[in-house]
């Protein structure tokens, strides 16, 4: 049986307002957390992911009150992250109301959280969110593909690709997958890096950062992706999510 290609708008939330930027740079405002959520799903979103960019960076949780907000408003499945540091985060987060945990820089800095939580929730309520670029001078790594923390601002000098491997073999039951280098530049996502991330892993895939237009959607989905995710594109109008279903729809892969 074809799975659907799921279609995911990101709300990259700062000091409770959705922002977005380039390069996680030079952030500008986009909107009410609440109402993009609930827009989004009357929009015809299949998923809707609440990354709280600033958590990790100022050593704080996730804010629960507006993620419980979204899931009042919205009926499809929440997807939240930043922040998340243990099992009791996530065990808040689900009863805020979302359906999955994204998880990053505290599951590199403990890798065994990775495991404690898909053992207690399940691995399809655990989402890896990979922040990776290309290596700049100074870093080497195998794939020439480097994992990033807090937000695209600290190196790790970790291999990107050994560290999806590493998650999926602990328990991860999905990878999201932003491309800091393409984050918000809208050329295309890193198709080398999806293609590269694929031949390692059999989670599914999410493909972020660098979408610009319907047809870089289906390169990725081309590449191997499972779900297209965006955040600028959508919250200014610039691409629809209906477009990019039929942009799907038309090069032969099945939508909701």
């Amino acid at each position: 049986m074809t799975v659907a290609i799921r279609v995911i708008p990101c709300l990259d939330v700062d000091q409770g307002r959705v922002v977005k930027g380039i390069n996680f740079q030079n952030l500008r405002d986009a909107g009410d957390p609440v109402e993009l959520a609930e827009r989004y799903s009357e929009e015809g979103a299949d998923e809707i992911t609440f990354l709280d960019v600033s958590a990790s960076k100022e050593g704080r949780a996730t804010m629960v009150q507006t993620v419980q907000r979204c899931a009042e408003q919205v009926f499809v499945p929440l997807t939240v992250g930043g922040g998340v540091r243990s099992v009791g985060d996530v065990e808040q987060l689900l009863g805020a109301g979302a359906d999955k945990v994204g998880v990053n820089t505290a599951a590199i800095a403990n890798p065994e959280l990775i495991d404690q939580i898909a053992k207690r929730f399940g691995n399809q309520v655990l989402v890896i969110s990979v922040d990776a670029r290309r290596c700049p001078a100074g870093v080497e790594t195998p794939s020439g593909f480097e994992l990033t923390t807090h937000g695209g601002t600290r190196s790790t000098g970790i291999d990107a690709l050994e560290w999806c491997s590493e998650v999926t073999a602990r328990g991860a039951g999905e990878i999201l997958l932003n491309s800091m280098d393409a984050d918000g530049v809208k050329t295309g996502f890193d198709l080398e890096m999806l293609t590269q991330v694929r031949s390692r892993v059999s989670v599914p895939l999410i493909a972020s950062g660098g979408a610009g237009k319907v047809e870089h959607f289906v390169q990725a989905v081309r590449a191997g992706a499972d779900a297209v995710l965006a955040a600028s594109v959508f919250h200014f109008g610039e691409v629809a999510i209906s477009a990019v279903k039929a942009g799907l729809k038309e090069a032969g892969f099945e939508v909701r």
